[in-house]
């Protein structure tokens, strides 16, 4: 009896690979996506495998349902043929003049708490007096150039970690952040910014979402603080730069962290 030859499977198309390392990220299942996107599970496994080309409206909508950064969004649609949506204007640029200018008044608003403006490699692009006093007090002088980055200056043995007290926890909600915001199988991003010379230890596993608040507690010689960070971003931006801004804050938890926090920002 003659039997028919197997008919070749599609190759995985590079944004079928791209869907899959995303979900990975996610923890979400083919399923899962296909009904949070409101799409057949049918046609996405079709996606993911190369049998169907999906349409730009459907790129951005997996890209909605995955929850990915602008960034990563036009590299969705690079990957199945199509041009960016989403600029990228430096935050110099006189287009972004309105944004340096409400950044620098919550700056301002901010002057009994430490605040800086991050990029999305925790780079300091703005910081306030009160963040520069904190990290005067918190780093010996030669380390202070850590503080131009938050993962140096929190992960490195040189830097703060030796006076964070809840370090792992820390740490763990500052990587998941980070690798929150990369595929699957890229190269760690807390590797990328650190460099290989600092050892990542070994970080607690996360919940799939990010913490609203991170407890920070500060012992450094008779100083002991309670505190806690908030982190504020732009609800609706069409722009990478300003979706990738984020604003950290520090407040003290009690009274007490109240008042050293605030003679450490006076310089007594």
């Amino acid at each position: 009896m003659h039997y028919p030859e197997r008919m070749p499977l599609s190759a995985p198309s590079p944004i079928g690979r791209l869907l899959r390392e995303w979900r990975a990220t996610r923890g979400a299942s083919q399923l899962d996506l296909a009904l949070h996107a409101g799409v057949s599970a049918r046609h996405l496994s079709f996606v993911e495998t190369g049998r169907a080309t999906p349409s730009r409206e459907m790129v951005l909508l997996l890209a909605r349902a995955l929850d990915l950064p602008l960034r990563e969004r036009n590299v969705l649609l690079g990957a199945a043929g199509y041009a960016p949506k989403f600029s990228e204007t430096p935050l110099e640029a006189p287009s972004m003049q309105p944004l340096r200018k409400a950044l620098e008044a919550i700056l301002r608003a901010h002057d009994r708490s430490p605040t800086v403006v991050v990029n999305r490699r925790c780079d300091v692009l703005l910081s306030n007096a009160a963040a520069q006093r904190f990290a005067a007090f918190l780093l010996p002088p030669e380390s202070l150039p850590l503080a131009a980055n938050v993962v140096r200056m929190i992960f490195s043995p040189d830097g703060a970690r030796p006076f964070v007290e809840n370090w792992d926890e820390v740490a763990s909600e500052i990587a998941f952040r980070l690798r929150r915001e990369s595929p699957s199988d890229a190269e760690d991003p807390l590797r990328t910014i650190l460099g290989p010379d600092i050892e990542l230890p070994s970080l607690r596993s996360q919940p799939n979402e990010p913490s609203l608040t991170m407890p920070l507690r500060i012992k450094k010689g008779a100083v002991r603080l309670e505190l806690f960070t908030t982190i504020t971003t732009f609800g609706t931006p069409l722009d990478v730069t300003a979706q990738e801004l984020r604003v950290e804050s520090l407040f003290p938890v009690d009274a007490d962290s109240e008042q050293q926090l605030d003679a450490i920002l006076r310089g007594r």
